[in-house]
């Protein structure tokens, strides 16, 4: 399997539409990867409106899109990210200075599957990575 990464930088909501069609038409892909940043979470109903239109797989890399109708997502659990963050703010308020206190990556991730879009797209989800699933929509 050949693998070719394609990147594009969208900077208004106009630019979503003609980089969907230009990755599918353009550059023949076969799925699509969406790094969240505000503006694809601000237009998460239309990438995940475009992804179907042009029969595009799509990830995610927050499970908010699947509950939108998204194929996929895999990322860091926020509410565990959260949770964490106040022992920090916690930390700090009791004299702590938060230059001495480590930076943690994140240590707990969340798969998150769409039944229901990978029917729409004509796709079978293996059972072993629907096993492996926090979350599975139907």
């Amino acid at each position: 399997m050949r693998l070719a990464l394609q990147a594009f930088e969208e900077r208004t909501a106009g630019d979503i539409d003609a980089a969907v069609a230009a990755a599918a038409v353009r550059g023949r892909a076969e799925a699509l990867l969406v790094i969240s940043d505000a503006l694809f979470v601000s237009e998460q109903g239309r990438i995940v409106e475009l992804s179907p239109r042009h029969r595009l797989p799509t990830m995610f890399d927050t499970p908010e899109f699947e509950s939108a109708g998204g194929l996929m997502s895999y990322g860091t659990d926020l509410t565990d990210l959260f949770r964490r963050a106040a022992t920090y703010v916690h930390k700090i308020l009791r004299g702590a200075r938060p230059a001495d206190l480590p930076v943690e990556q994140a240590a707990k991730f969340e798969l998150v599957v769409n039944r229901r879009s990978a029917r729409a797209l004509g796709l079978t989800i293996p059972s072993s990575l629907l096993l492996r699933a926090d979350q599975v929509i139907e």
